[in-house]
């Protein structure tokens, strides 16, 4: 067993998660921003190839071509704090967030665990962040350089706890006007199961409105078309899932995130990923490609935890993959690892 999964199932696992989590995120930010640190980092551990010009056939979001097909999901870096350290370490694209138009707590600790038979986590975080202003200031400062401007970077957002469900796709258009000039693509989340109510959003009746407002947000903050798409739960019904899919065809959304954390499970409140997630992702992708556009773009995540899992998502439809659970469980080579295994598929 490699040296970090085998410390992390010894000694970290007995630690704080969300205190080890901020921990990290702070040494991948620190290393990040030093560029002798970052240079070392990217040829040693990450070790991508730069992306090549446009042409067909090559992974993309949008007009972005793309270093590798693997990148990070949303909930790691919610405030844009270490994308230059994530993407050093070998991730082909990052996505931070979940943002809110205002700072917000979340829920109370403790509300983040280790399932360390399974391979997996359970959180029920409640979008805690900065607020989009911050993670605007994060995110300018990031595309203020060269290396900065370089790194794919989406935006996941989110609305506030606080704001009542008839005013949800107002927090959605503000945060895509707010984050739209500085990334390369926005993802409206109403999957998380740790917002009162969110989950509610994701009916076709409710959903279009937030869609709409999303689109127009981000068309207001930018000349240039940001691509935008729509994270969904496993635990919809495939029915569900296809009304959803349906939706984004006639609005001309540009992609689906599937799938976000799920409920189905007897562990107490908060969303299950990992490996625990994976059978029911799979499901899902299948589902949502083959009804997709083929203009489209699907991103598959859920419980994969190795090249042959993304392959796997890759082979059941997905354009791209996201992973966050198992880095945390096998560490810092681990994305490089694994894009760098999936290079020419």
């Amino acid at each position: 067993m490699p040296v970090y999964p085998w410390l992390y199932r010894t000694f970290i696992h007995r630690t704080d998660p969300e205190a080890a989590h901020h921990l990290a995120l702070a040494a991948i930010a620190v290393a990040g921003r030093i560029a002798p640190v970052r240079g070392l980092m990217r040829a040693t551990i990450g070790h991508l190839d730069p992306a090549p010009a446009p042409a067909a056939g090559l992974p993309h979001i949008g007009t972005r071509v793309l270093p590798g097909r693997l990148g990070l999901a949303a909930g790691m870096d919610k405030d844009a704090d270490a994308v230059l350290g994530m993407a050093a370490l070998g991730f082909a694209f990052v996505e931070v967030g979940t943002v809110t138009p205002r700072p917000q707590p979340g829920n109370d600790r403790p509300r983040l665990w280790r399932l360390m038979d399974a391979d997996g986590l359970r959180n029920r975080m409640g979008f805690n962040n900065r607020g989009v202003g911050d993670m605007v200031d994060n995110l300018r400062e990031l595309r203020s350089t060269r290396a900065g401007r370089a790194v794919v970077v989406g935006a996941n957002i989110g609305k506030n706890k606080t704001t009542p469900e008839e005013d949800a796709a107002e927090d959605y258009r503000v945060c895509a006007r707010a984050v739209a000039p500085w990334v390369d693509f926005v993802v409206v989340n109403v999957s998380s199961p740790n917002t009162p109510g969110l989950r509610d959003l994701q009916a076709v009746d409710h959903l279009r409105p937030v869609l709409q407002a999303a689109r127009r947000g981000c068309e207001e903050g930018v000349v240039r078309r940001i691509p935008l798409f729509v994270k969904i739960a496993p635990d919809l019904g495939d029915a569900e899932i296809l009304e959803v899919v349906a939706l984004t065809r006639e609005l001309g959304v540009e992609g689906v995130v599937a799938t976000n954390t799920t409920i189905d499970h007897d562990l107490g409140e908060g969303g299950v990923s990992g490996r625990p997630l994976n059978p029911r992702a799979l499901e899902v992708v299948r589902l949502v490609s083959r009804h997709l556009g083929e203009e489209q773009t699907l991103i598959g995540t859920g419980g994969i935890a190795s090249a042959e899992d993304a392959m796997r998502m890759i082979e059941a439809g997905a354009d791209l993959v996201e992973a966050f659970t198992a880095f945390v469980f096998e560490g810092a080579t681990w994305p490089g690892r694994v894009n760098r295994a999936l290079a020419g598929h």
